[in-house]
C-alpha cells in the first residue's frame, strides 16, 4: 500500500473518530451509573457491578459474530448492528428501572453489550485502508476521538440524572441517562454511511486459508499481544468499575464520582494524539511496556489513601497506562496477522479479551463490596488484585523482547 492511499485512510479515520466521540460518549456515561443503578436494584450489594459485567460479556459473545458480519458484508454493517444493539438495550434498561426489576435492567446491560464489542472494531478498521506508516497513528487517531465521548458522557450524567421527574427514586435519577443513550446510538448511526471501506473480497477455491485460531494464537508476537491487551483492559476496567461505588462509599458524592471518571476517560484517550507517534520512535515493545508500568503506578498511588485527589491521580494513571498497553497491543497484533485471517484474529482477540474484561468486572463487585467490612477495605483489594496479571504480561512482553528475532528486528 503506498503512501498515496492514506487519503481514504484519513477519510476514514474522520468518520471513526467522530463516532468514538459521539457514540463512545455512553460508554462513560453507563459505566458511571452502572453500578450505582445495579446497587440500587439488587437485592444483594455483592451484585452491584453485575450490570457492568453483563455489558462486558455481551460485548464478549457479540465479538465473533461481528467480525464474521464485517468480514462477510463489511465494516458498516457490523457498525449498524452495534448501534441498534445499543439503542435496543438503552430502552430494555429504561423498562427494568421502571419496573425495578434488577434481572430485566440486567437484560438490557447484556444487549448493550453488542455496541460495546462494535466500538472495540473501530481501531481495527482505522487500520483497514492504511499504509504500513500510517497505521499506528490511525489506530491512535482513532482511538483519541474517545476524548471528546470522555467529556461529553459524564456532563450527560449531569443533565440527564433527574430529567424525568418520577416518584421513583431509582427512575428520577438513572432513566434520563438510558434516553440519552438511545438517543446517541440513533444519530451517530448515520456516520457509517460515510465510510469507505471495501469489504473484503470472497476467498477463491484455492485462495491460502491462513492459519488456524490455535496455530495463530501459538504466534510469539500475537499471543503476547494478546495477553497484554486482555490484562491492559480488564484491570481498567477492574478498578474503573468500582470507583463510583469507590468514591460515594467514603462519603463523596455521585457528581465527584462523574468528575472522577471523567478524568479517567480523558487519560484514556487524550495521549492517543501521540501514542502512534511514540510507537513509531521507540518501538511497540517499549510503549507496552510503559503502560504496564503505569497501571502499576495507578494501583500504588490507589493504595496510598482514599482522599479525592488520590482517586483523581490514580485514575488518570490507569487511563495512560492502558492507553499504552491497549493501543500497543493493538498494533502490534495488526501487524502480526494476514489480511485473510484478518476476520479470525480479530474476533477471537475481542472474544478473549472482553472474557478477560468480563471476569474482571464480576470480580470488582464482590472485591469492592464483599471482601471487607468498609468501603476503603474493598477498594485496596481490588487494586492488589492487579499485582498478578501485571506480572504475566509484564513477565511475557519480556521474554518476547529477549527472543532472538525480536531483537534482530529492532
Amino acid at each position: 500500500m503506498t503512501q498515496t492511499s492514506d487519503a481514504r485512510a484519513k477519510r476514514n479515520v474522520t468518520v471513526l473518530v467522530m463516532a468514538q466521540a459521539i457514540l463512545g460518549a455512553q460508554m462513560p456515561m453507563i459505566f458511571t451509573i452502572g453500578g450505582l443503578a445495579g446497587q440500587s436494584l439488587a437485592a444483594n450489594a455483592c451484585f452491584a457491578t453485575l450490570p457492568i459485567s453483563l455489558i462486558v460479556l455481551g460485548s464478549m459473545l457479540s465479538a465473533t459474530p461481528l467480525s464474521a458480519i464485517m468480514q462477510r458484508f463489511g465494516r458498516r454493517a457490523g457498525f449498524w448492528v452495534g448501534a441498534m444493539g445499543g439503542a435496543i438495550g438503552g430502552l430494555i434498561c429504561i423498562a427494568g428501572l421502571y419496573m425495578a426489576s434488577f434481572p430485566v435492567f440486567l437484560l438490557g446491560s447484556l444487549c448493550t453489550g453488542v455496541y460495546m464489542s462494535a466500538q472495540g472494531f473501530y481501531r481495527f478498521a482505522a487500520a483497514d485502508t492504511a499504509s504500513d506508516d500510517f497505521r499506528p497513528k490511525a489506530i491512535s487517531y482513532v482511538m483519541a476521538g474517545g476524548l471528546a465521548s470522555a467529556l461529553l458522557g459524564p456532563q450527560l450524567v449531569k443533565v440527564a440524572g433527574g430529567m424525568i421527574d418520577s416518584p421513583s427514586a431509582i427512575v428520577s435519577s438513572f432513566a434520563g441517562i438510558y434516553v440519552f443513550v438511545v438517543v446517541l446510538n440513533v444519530i451517530g448511526s448515520a456516520l457509517f454511511l460515510f465510510l469507505d471501506i471495501p469489504k473484503p473480497p470472497i476467498p477463491a477455491e484455492d485462495a491460502p486459508v491462513g492459519r488456524s485460531r490455535m496455530g495463530l494464537l501459538k504466534t510469539p508476537r500475537i499471543a503476547v499481544a494478546v495477553i497484554c491487551a486482555m490484562v491492559s483492559y480488564a484491570l481498567m476496567n477492574l478498578v474503573m468499575t468500582s470507583t463510583p461505588l469507590a468514591v460515594v462509599g467514603c462519603g463523596f458524592e455521585q457528581n465527584n464520582a462523574a468528575d472522577v471518571v471523567s478524568a479517567h476517560v480523558v487519560a484514556m484517550f487524550l495521549p492517543s494524539f501521540f501514542t502512534g507517534h511514540l510507537i513509531a520512535r521507540f518501538g511497540v515493545e517499549k510503549i507496552m511496556a510503559t503502560g504496564l508500568l503505569i497501571l502499576a503506578g495507578a494501583g500504588a498511588v490507589a493504595l496510598s489513601g482514599v482522599e479525592l485527589e488520590h482517586f483523581f491521580v490514580a485514575l488518570i494513571l490507569l487511563g495512560l497506562g492502558w492507553n499504552f498497553g491497549f493501543i500497543g497491543a493493538t498494533t502490534m497484533l495488526a501487524g502480526a496477522h494476514e489480511p485473510h485471517e484478518r476476520g479470525r484474529m480479530q474476533g477471537l482477540n475481542d472474544l478473549l479479551v472482553f472474557g478477560g474484561v468480563t471476569f474482571a468486572s464480576l470480580a470488582s463487585g464482590g472485591l469492592m463490596n464483599c471482601s471487607g467490612g468498609t468501603p476503603q477495605d474493598g477498594w485496596m483489594a481490588v487494586n492488589i488484585a492487579m499485582v498478578p496479571f501485571l506480572a504475566l504480561a509484564g513477565g511475557a512482553l519480556i521474554w518476547l523482547m529477549l527472543r532472538p528475532e525480536t531483537r534482530a528486528a529492532e
